[in-house]
């Protein structure tokens, strides 16, 4: 037979997804997991989205929708951006997708072709450069470590920029280290994007989720850039509604275009009655459990840093802890040996019952991702799991690894 399509055979499964399918087969065969993997919040979804829904199924809204979203959705995404973004846009540059992660497709769909660049710091999203390689270009990975914060410097873009760069991806806060970019920092990104004429995907949706003050700083602060910047959104994170799949794209009104045209010719429109529910849920966004994060943040890298051996960053924003565990790296658990992340989080997982996300899945090894994102007990229960398990690594072979 003859081959199949090789851009769909380069992607790989999603690591976190797999995990977390591993974990509650686990929990159906009677295991009890303390499950640390998952990125969505414990909280419900507002009050005011399921009674949109609702109201929309009894009224009838079961038919097709505009393609870019229902009128009256987009112009409240209009308001929520002139409101807590300073960004003042035309409904016509929103495009409503099925999640933010369809938005981003959408837009490096719209962005690159065959023998483009995409640069994408790592710790990087799982799904980035899946993405950017499902639409025939190249990521083009850049490490980054403790040392900048886990972000990219407009030193290191400049080095990684070649004459086939398209994009630079940005993830602020970030998924899987809660780094967040400040003013300064992007705006000297800025200055090597605009001069070597890049585009930038800017992944905004861990906004609300932001540990300082003021709002999370975006690239479409500057003029400059806002042509040159499709900015992806949606409610799966603020709002809770991870199963809903609501999110949605701002950019010029020519990549707006084109991101509508491919939507006509792929999903169509969202589900009526998750967009009528994303109206209500933006008109009850649940501000005081999203502020009860900074407490969990605080509570839990407290926790994790007191563990020997282990280092990590406090974050800025998201709801995921990203420890260094390299100097746990080399030695034994038991009879086990522990050389890589995978191999730490395998036998812990194994031995203890709680699941982390190797730091491999976000190219960075030698790290794991720990989210707080749920029940404070389960997440102080499992941390005191990995303490009591990173005392039992054989002491002589974990020296050594340091």
């Amino acid at each position: 037979m003859k081959a199949l399509s090789r851009h769909a055979e380069a992607i790989r499964p999603s690591p976190t997804l797999s995990l977390n399918a591993r974990l509650n087969e686990r929990v159906r065969a009677g295991d009890r997991v303390l499950n640390l993997c998952v990125g969505e919040p414990d909280f419900p979804m507002p009050e005011g989205g399921r009674t949109a829904a609702l109201n929309a199924i009894a009224a009838g809204a079961d038919r097709y929708t505009d393609v870019a979203g229902l009128p009256e959705l987009r112009a409240r995404i209009q308001r929520k951006l002139h409101e807590e973004n300073g960004l003042d846009v035309e409904p016509d540059r929103i495009v409503v997708s099925a999640g933010a992660k369809h938005a981003l497709y959408n837009a490096f769909f719209v962005l690159c072709e065959e023998g483009d660049e995409v640069i994408v710091p790592a710790p990087y999203w799982v799904t980035y450069p899946e993405q950017v390689r499902a639409v025939g270009a190249t990521p083009v990975i850049v490490p980054t470590d403790a040392g900048t914060e886990y972000k990219i410097t407009a030193e290191l873009l400049e080095a990684a920029v070649t004459a086939r760069t398209k994009a630079v991806v940005l993830n602020s806060p970030g998924n899987p280290t809660g780094a967040t970019y400040t003013e300064r920092e992007l705006a000297e990104l800025a200055e090597v994007i605009e001069r070597h004429d890049l585009y930038v995907v800017e992944d905004l949706i861990y906004e609300h989720f932001f540990y300082q003050d003021g709002t999370v700083p975006s690239m479409t602060a500057f003029p400059s850039l806002r042509e040159r910047t499709v900015l992806v959104n949606g409610l799966s994170k603020a709002c809770a509604m991870t199963g809903w799949r609501v999110g949605y794209t701002v950019a010029s009104r020519r990549i707006s275009a084109l991101v509508r045209r491919i939507q006509s010719q792929s999903t169509s429109n969202v589900t009526a009655a998750a967009q009528h529910a994303a109206l209500g849920a933006l008109d009850d966004v649940p501000w005081r459990l999203l502020a009860g994060y900074r407490e969990r943040r605080d509570a839990a890298h407290a926790r994790l840093t007191a563990i020997e051996g282990i280092e990590c960053l406090l974050p800025t924003g998201a709801f995921y802890l990203f420890p260094d565990v390299s100097r746990l790296l080399g030695g034994r658990h038991g009879a086990v040996p522990l050389a890589t992340a995978d191999d730490f989080c395998d036998r812990l997982l194994e031995t203890t019952g709680v699941g982390l996300v190797p730091g491999t899945a976000f190219g960075t090894p030698g790290h794991v991702r720990i989210t707080y994102a749920t029940d404070p007990a389960v997440v102080a229960e499992g941390l005191d799991r990995l303490a009591a398990f990173a005392r039992e690594i054989s002491p002589a072979a974990a020296r050594t690894a340091s």
